[in-house]
């Protein structure tokens, strides 16, 4: 296959031998655990940890921006230059209070990062998935001003050329601030993207990435982006009317947990987008 260059600034990509995930293809989101996923499933993301769904189109989680649940105690051991600090504190993500936020704001960091994050790539490689998910892109937001925007797209650009280079595709997590320069100068694949109905930027997304847009709505979101009371699935049905017919959307509880567990919620939208769902 021949090259394919960016007309955009800033990427060019390699040749590509990766493979991107199916277009509106259905997905299972099982970051809280694995199981197996019903038949019609294309595309199951699982934790890094875990091994791939055979039959499948698998993408590997990677907690790329911040450290992982149950995971600070060994970065704070091992590489504390590695974390952010705001007055002497480590800096955490408000609502996820055990994640801390890794340092991007050099290219020494960044590249210290890399020899932590890239073998994590690497690994999901060899054991078999087909893409990756490097989460919390827009974790300079939560930073308490100790990164920047800049810092997370030149450290998101590392991770796009480890991907590339291990013959993988990697999405777009969230940000929507930077569905701009996603693809063209980053070189993110797709994209995967949460509650985008909720704060009303799907379209941002489909903008860049067309149908290659794999959206999960929550079961938790009971506001409306301006505060007011709303039915959580209500943000569902309406993205399966909008959107249902083209792009992939689920419907899923927080914490993503198995199918056996207490708590899970699992709906995709019907093949007509109508706003109607099956389980």
């Amino acid at each position: 296959m021949a090259p394919i260059v960016s007309a955009a600034i800033g990427y060019s990509a390699p040749a590509r031998t990766f493979s991107k995930p199916p277009a509106n293809g259905r997905l299972d989101y099982q970051l809280g655990g694995a199981y197996p996923p019903v038949a019609d499933v294309a595309i199951v993301i699982r934790d890094r940890l875990e091994k791939p769904a055979a039959g499948k189109y698998n993408i590997c989680y990677v907690n790329a921006f911040q450290s992982q649940p149950g995971d600070a105690g060994w970065w704070r051991k091992n590489h504390p230059d590695l974390l952010v600090k705001k007055d002497g504190q480590y800096v955490v993500d408000p609502n996820w209070p055990d994640e801390h936020i890794l340092d991007t704001s050099t290219s020494a960091k960044r590249a210290a990062l890399m020899d932590v994050v890239g073998p994590w790539i690497d690994k999901c490689a060899s054991d078999g998935f087909k893409a990756i998910e490097p989460d919390n892109l827009d974790s300079w937001m939560r930073s308490k001003g100790g990164l920047t925007r800049a810092a997370n797209v030149a450290f998101a650009e590392l991770l796009v050329q480890r991907a590339h280079k291990a013959d993988l595709a990697i999405a777009q997590k969230n940000a929507a601030e930077l569905a701009g320069i996603g693809a063209s100068q980053i070189g993110f694949d797709f994209a995967i993207v949460e509650e985008c109905q909720v704060w009303s930027e799907c379209h941002v997304y489909t903008k860049t990435y067309g149908n290659q847009v794999y959206e999960i709505e929550y079961d938790d979101n009971d506001k409306d982006s301006n505060g007011n009371a709303a039915d959580p699935v209500s943000f569902f049905n309406a993205a399966c009317r909008a959107r249902g017919s083209t792009i992939s959307v689920i419907y899923r509880d927080r914490d993503v947990v198995p199918a056996d567990a207490s708590g899970y919620v699992y709906k995709a939208c019907n093949v007509y987008g109508a706003g109607a769902a099956s389980d």
